[in-house]
């Protein structure tokens, strides 16, 4: 949070909801790449790309070095990524799990 933003920790967390229901209603990948280029500066954006990205080939089991020879992204960012890939709160492992595994017939 900003140093200067005097929300209470329940208005931050009711704007972290908006956003991430706004997130949530999007229905299609255009949908949510428009969304992104408007939320974001272009800078910020890449800075999620390469995260994602970092993600997917920590999962390949590639090592820092050549994640970093390949995308340009610093090591510290990717010991950042990877350390909550393993620690973190759930989020990419979710994300991973939903976009690399085929939805079973009974799953929703």
């Amino acid at each position: 949070m900003k140093p200067n933003r005097q929300d209470t920790e329940s208005q931050q967390r009711a704007a972290e909801d908006a956003l991430f229901g706004a997130l949530i209603s999007l229905r299609t990948l255009t949908e949510c790449r428009n969304f992104f280029r408007d939320l974001c500066t272009p800078a910020e954006l890449q800075a999620l790309v390469d995260r994602w990205q970092v993600v997917e080939l920590l999962e390949q089991g590639l090592t820092y070095r050549k994640i970093n020879e390949l995308t340009g992204v610093s090591v510290t960012t990717i010991g950042r990524v990877a350390r909550f890939l393993t620690d973190g709160f759930g989020g990419y492992r979710a994300a991973i799990d939903r976009t690399t595994r085929p939805e079973s017939p009974t799953s929703h």
